[in-house]
Protein backbone atom coordinates (compact mmCIF):
# COMPACT_ATOMS: atom_id res chain seq x y z
CA UNK A 1 0.00 0.00 0.00
CA UNK A 2 1.33 3.21 -1.65
CA UNK A 3 1.90 6.38 1.56
CA UNK A 4 -1.01 7.98 0.11
CA UNK A 5 -3.46 4.75 0.63
CA UNK A 6 -1.95 4.54 3.96
CA UNK A 7 -5.16 4.34 6.61
CA UNK A 8 -3.49 7.23 8.67
CA UNK A 9 -3.15 9.51 4.97
CA UNK A 10 -6.35 8.87 4.43
CA UNK A 11 -7.76 9.82 7.46
CA UNK A 12 -5.42 12.86 7.77
CA UNK A 13 -6.64 13.96 4.45
CA UNK A 14 -10.32 12.81 4.60
CA UNK A 15 -13.05 16.31 4.97
CA UNK A 16 -13.18 18.01 8.46
CA UNK A 17 -17.05 16.15 9.00
CA UNK A 18 -15.24 12.92 8.08
CA UNK A 19 -12.76 13.44 10.56
CA UNK A 20 -15.20 14.54 12.95
CA UNK A 21 -17.11 11.35 12.64
CA UNK A 22 -13.78 8.88 12.67
CA UNK A 23 -13.18 11.03 15.99
CA UNK A 24 -16.67 10.75 17.30
CA UNK A 25 -16.50 6.66 16.85
CA UNK A 26 -13.01 6.18 18.16
CA UNK A 27 -14.28 7.91 21.35
CA UNK A 28 -17.32 5.85 21.23
CA UNK A 29 -15.06 2.71 21.05
CA UNK A 30 -12.41 3.78 23.83
CA UNK A 31 -15.91 4.27 26.11
CA UNK A 32 -17.28 1.24 24.71
CA UNK A 33 -14.23 -1.44 25.48
CA UNK A 34 -13.92 0.74 29.06
CA UNK A 35 -17.43 -0.12 30.23
CA UNK A 36 -17.31 -3.96 28.50
CA UNK A 37 -14.13 -4.59 31.24
CA UNK A 38 -15.63 -2.14 33.34
CA UNK A 39 -18.71 -4.66 33.80
CA UNK A 40 -16.78 -7.71 33.15
CA UNK A 41 -15.18 -7.23 36.47
CA UNK A 42 -17.87 -6.05 38.18
CA UNK A 43 -20.29 -9.31 37.20
CA UNK A 44 -17.48 -11.59 37.96
CA UNK A 45 -16.84 -10.42 41.68
CA UNK A 46 -20.40 -10.10 42.22
CA UNK A 47 -20.58 -13.38 41.29
CA UNK A 48 -17.67 -14.61 43.18
CA UNK A 49 -18.96 -12.88 46.14
CA UNK A 50 -22.44 -14.58 45.87
CA UNK A 51 -20.59 -17.93 46.17
CA UNK A 52 -18.76 -17.54 49.31
CA UNK A 53 -21.75 -15.56 50.71
CA UNK A 54 -23.95 -18.64 50.10
CA UNK A 55 -20.84 -21.00 51.66
CA UNK A 56 -21.23 -19.25 54.62
CA UNK A 57 -24.87 -18.80 55.25
CA UNK A 58 -26.12 -22.09 54.49
CA UNK A 59 -23.55 -23.54 56.35
CA UNK A 60 -25.84 -23.37 59.52
CA UNK A 61 -24.32 -21.05 61.72
CA UNK A 62 -26.15 -18.03 63.54
CA UNK A 63 -27.74 -15.15 61.62
CA UNK A 64 -26.74 -12.95 63.71
CA UNK A 65 -23.46 -13.88 63.86
CA UNK A 66 -22.77 -13.64 60.43
CA UNK A 67 -24.32 -10.50 60.05
CA UNK A 68 -21.58 -8.81 62.44
CA UNK A 69 -18.84 -10.91 60.04
CA UNK A 70 -21.25 -9.03 56.98
CA UNK A 71 -20.68 -5.37 58.51
CA UNK A 72 -16.90 -5.51 58.94
CA UNK A 73 -16.84 -5.93 55.23
CA UNK A 74 -16.32 -2.65 53.58
CA UNK A 75 -18.37 -2.54 50.99
CA UNK A 76 -20.83 -5.97 50.71
CA UNK A 77 -22.36 -6.82 47.19
CA UNK A 78 -24.79 -9.00 45.66
CA UNK A 79 -25.81 -11.70 48.26
CA UNK A 80 -24.09 -10.34 51.13
CA UNK A 81 -25.79 -6.73 50.56
CA UNK A 82 -29.10 -8.14 50.39
CA UNK A 83 -28.63 -10.58 53.62
CA UNK A 84 -26.96 -7.47 55.33
CA UNK A 85 -29.99 -5.07 54.47
CA UNK A 86 -32.70 -7.42 54.92
CA UNK A 87 -31.41 -8.37 58.36
CA UNK A 88 -31.24 -4.97 59.78
CA UNK A 89 -34.74 -4.55 58.70
CA UNK A 90 -35.88 -7.20 60.55
CA UNK A 91 -34.11 -6.24 63.76
CA UNK A 92 -34.97 -2.59 63.29
CA UNK A 93 -39.07 -4.01 62.97
CA UNK A 94 -38.56 -6.55 65.58
CA UNK A 95 -37.47 -3.79 68.03
CA UNK A 96 -40.28 -1.68 67.52
CA UNK A 97 -43.02 -1.93 70.64
CA UNK A 98 -46.11 -3.61 70.18
CA UNK A 99 -45.21 -4.46 66.26
CA UNK A 100 -46.54 -7.79 65.69
CA UNK A 101 -45.45 -10.67 63.22
CA UNK A 102 -47.22 -9.49 60.14
CA UNK A 103 -45.24 -6.21 60.67
CA UNK A 104 -41.98 -7.43 61.07
CA UNK A 105 -42.41 -9.85 57.95
CA UNK A 106 -43.49 -6.79 55.86
CA UNK A 107 -41.17 -5.00 56.80
CA UNK A 108 -38.18 -7.33 56.30
CA UNK A 109 -39.56 -7.84 52.60
CA UNK A 110 -39.70 -4.20 52.07
CA UNK A 111 -35.86 -4.08 53.20
CA UNK A 112 -35.53 -6.88 50.42
CA UNK A 113 -37.10 -5.10 48.03
CA UNK A 114 -35.06 -1.77 48.40
CA UNK A 115 -31.70 -4.15 48.70
CA UNK A 116 -32.79 -6.05 45.25
CA UNK A 117 -33.70 -3.01 43.38
CA UNK A 118 -30.46 -1.71 44.29
CA UNK A 119 -28.58 -4.11 43.06
CA UNK A 120 -29.90 -4.85 40.18
CA UNK A 121 -29.36 -1.05 39.78
CA UNK A 122 -25.55 -1.75 40.07
CA UNK A 123 -25.62 -4.42 37.67
CA UNK A 124 -27.71 -2.69 34.67
CA UNK A 125 -25.60 0.45 35.33
CA UNK A 126 -23.66 1.02 31.67
CA UNK A 127 -25.88 -1.51 29.83
CA UNK A 128 -27.89 1.24 27.94
CA UNK A 129 -24.50 3.22 27.05
CA UNK A 130 -23.56 -0.09 25.29
CA UNK A 131 -26.85 -0.87 24.08
CA UNK A 132 -26.68 2.99 22.30
CA UNK A 133 -22.78 2.76 21.20
CA UNK A 134 -23.93 -0.70 19.50
CA UNK A 135 -26.95 0.93 18.04
CA UNK A 136 -25.71 4.16 16.73
CA UNK A 137 -22.36 3.85 15.84
CA UNK A 138 -23.07 1.94 12.47
CA UNK A 139 -25.31 4.94 11.80
CA UNK A 140 -22.78 7.86 12.67
CA UNK A 141 -20.41 5.78 10.13
CA UNK A 142 -22.81 5.37 7.31
CA UNK A 143 -23.68 9.14 7.64
CA UNK A 144 -19.77 9.61 7.08
CA UNK A 145 -20.02 7.03 4.59
CA UNK A 146 -22.33 9.17 2.77
CA UNK A 147 -20.86 12.45 2.80
CA UNK A 148 -17.29 10.99 1.70
CA UNK A 149 -18.95 9.43 -1.40
CA UNK A 150 -20.78 12.20 -1.79
CA UNK A 151 -17.35 14.31 -1.78
CA UNK A 152 -16.04 12.23 -4.21
CA UNK A 153 -18.65 12.00 -6.75
CA UNK A 154 -18.53 16.12 -6.41
CA UNK A 155 -14.91 15.59 -7.56
CA UNK A 156 -15.69 13.48 -10.49
CA UNK A 157 -18.02 15.89 -11.82
CA UNK A 158 -15.39 19.02 -11.63
CA UNK A 159 -12.92 16.99 -13.91
CA UNK A 160 -13.71 16.10 -17.54
CA UNK A 161 -12.24 12.71 -17.77
CA UNK A 162 -11.59 10.75 -14.20
CA UNK A 163 -9.88 7.97 -13.27
CA UNK A 164 -9.56 5.19 -10.65
CA UNK A 165 -6.52 7.21 -8.88
CA UNK A 166 -9.00 10.36 -8.30
CA UNK A 167 -11.95 8.33 -6.46
CA UNK A 168 -10.21 5.59 -4.88
CA UNK A 169 -8.95 8.21 -1.90
CA UNK A 170 -12.44 9.70 -1.38
CA UNK A 171 -14.22 6.33 -1.88
CA UNK A 172 -11.58 4.66 0.69
CA UNK A 173 -12.16 7.62 3.80
CA UNK A 174 -15.70 6.50 3.38
CA UNK A 175 -15.67 3.13 3.63
CA UNK A 176 -12.50 3.38 6.87
CA UNK A 177 -15.97 5.36 8.31
CA UNK A 178 -17.64 2.25 7.90
CA UNK A 179 -15.10 0.15 8.93
CA UNK A 180 -15.05 2.19 12.63
CA UNK A 181 -18.87 2.26 12.66
CA UNK A 182 -18.22 -1.72 12.75
CA UNK A 183 -15.17 -1.69 15.20
CA UNK A 184 -17.48 0.49 17.52
CA UNK A 185 -20.65 -1.36 17.20
CA UNK A 186 -20.02 -5.21 17.45
CA UNK A 187 -17.99 -5.65 20.56
CA UNK A 188 -21.10 -3.41 21.98
CA UNK A 189 -23.40 -5.44 20.88
CA UNK A 190 -21.75 -8.89 21.62
CA UNK A 191 -20.99 -7.44 25.22
CA UNK A 192 -24.61 -5.76 25.86
CA UNK A 193 -25.97 -9.60 24.72
CA UNK A 194 -23.45 -11.45 27.09
CA UNK A 195 -24.01 -8.81 30.14
CA UNK A 196 -27.67 -9.37 29.74
CA UNK A 197 -28.21 -12.77 29.96
CA UNK A 198 -25.53 -13.07 33.26
CA UNK A 199 -27.29 -9.97 34.86
CA UNK A 200 -30.42 -11.78 34.43
CA UNK A 201 -28.99 -14.74 35.96
CA UNK A 202 -27.69 -13.36 38.85
CA UNK A 203 -31.07 -11.14 39.38
CA UNK A 204 -33.16 -14.10 39.44
CA UNK A 205 -30.40 -15.70 41.75
CA UNK A 206 -30.91 -12.53 44.36
CA UNK A 207 -34.76 -13.28 43.50
CA UNK A 208 -34.11 -16.48 44.91
CA UNK A 209 -32.51 -15.99 47.75
CA UNK A 210 -34.68 -12.94 49.34
CA UNK A 211 -37.45 -15.13 49.09
CA UNK A 212 -35.72 -17.95 50.81
CA UNK A 213 -34.29 -15.56 53.72
CA UNK A 214 -37.53 -13.95 54.22
CA UNK A 215 -38.88 -16.98 54.90
CA UNK A 216 -36.36 -18.38 56.98
CA UNK A 217 -36.78 -15.07 59.59
CA UNK A 218 -40.55 -15.62 58.98
CA UNK A 219 -40.35 -18.99 60.11
CA UNK A 220 -38.18 -17.97 63.35
CA UNK A 221 -40.16 -15.24 64.32
CA UNK A 222 -43.56 -17.19 64.15
CA UNK A 223 -41.85 -20.28 65.73
CA UNK A 224 -39.95 -18.28 69.05
CA UNK A 225 -36.70 -18.63 67.53
CA UNK A 226 -33.45 -17.69 65.00
CA UNK A 227 -31.45 -19.95 63.44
Amino acid sequence: MSDNMSIASLVGQASLLVQIVMAILLIASVISWALILAKRNHIRNSTQASDRFEDRFWSGGKLSELHEQIGRDKQPQGLAALFQHGYEAFQRARDTPDADVEDVVNATHRGLRVSHARESERLDSGLAMLATIGSVSPYIGLFGTVWGIMNAFIAIGQVKQATVAMVAPGIAEALIATAMGLFAAIPAVIAYNLFTSRIGQLDARYRTFADEFAGILERGLRHGGER
